[in-house]
């Protein structure tokens, strides 16, 4: 499909994908809230317990997208995977590649025998959720995201 390829991203794509999340962070409106660098990538996605794996669209050797997730554990369902960001950069969106991305992802849930793959979606962003309803997956409206950040938590601990 229009020369795309996926493939498992290297140590060389994190720039791209940096670039990827400063652009999902502007659409998301929240373009200043992005804090980590490439080599926080490189550390943390490269080392001998990475963090997270992530997966890279690539036309004409140029990274245009990406799916960033990690594993997790559910106390009812135990494997998990969740898909922390899926990108593709603004020019090249509506051509399949978003969909090229997920199916890889979803692909990969299945072959690690997860019992539940899971993400979250801004509630303003009616064709990522249209999307996601379409390929089967629920959206919950009865669970809530709860966020603390680096500085709530040192306030929490200092008062505790």
């Amino acid at each position: 499909m229009n020369n795309i390829l996926i493939r498992k991203a290297e140590i060389n794509d994190m720039v791209s994908v940096l670039g990827l999340i400063r652009e999902l962070a502007e659409f998301e409106r929240e373009p200043k809230s992005v804090s980590i660098n490439v080599d926080d990538l490189i550390n943390d996605g490269f080392c001998d317990n990475p963090k997270f794996r992530c997966l890279v669209a690539e036309k004409n050797k140029k990274v245009v997208g990406m799916a960033l997730f990690y594993g997790r554990y559910s106390t009812w369902k135990g494997k998990t995977l969740h898909l922390e960001d899926l990108i593709v950069k603004q020019k090249f969106r509506g051509q399949g590649i978003g969909k090229q991305l997920y199916k890889k992802f979803i692909e990969i849930a299945q072959e690690e025998g997860v019992r539940r793959a899971e993400w979250v979606a801004l509630d303003w962003n009616i064709n990522a959720i249209k999307f996601y309803k379409n390929s089967g997956a629920k959206v919950l409206s009865d669970w809530k995201t709860i966020q603390i950040d680096e500085k709530s938590i040192k306030n929490y601990l200092i008062k505790k």
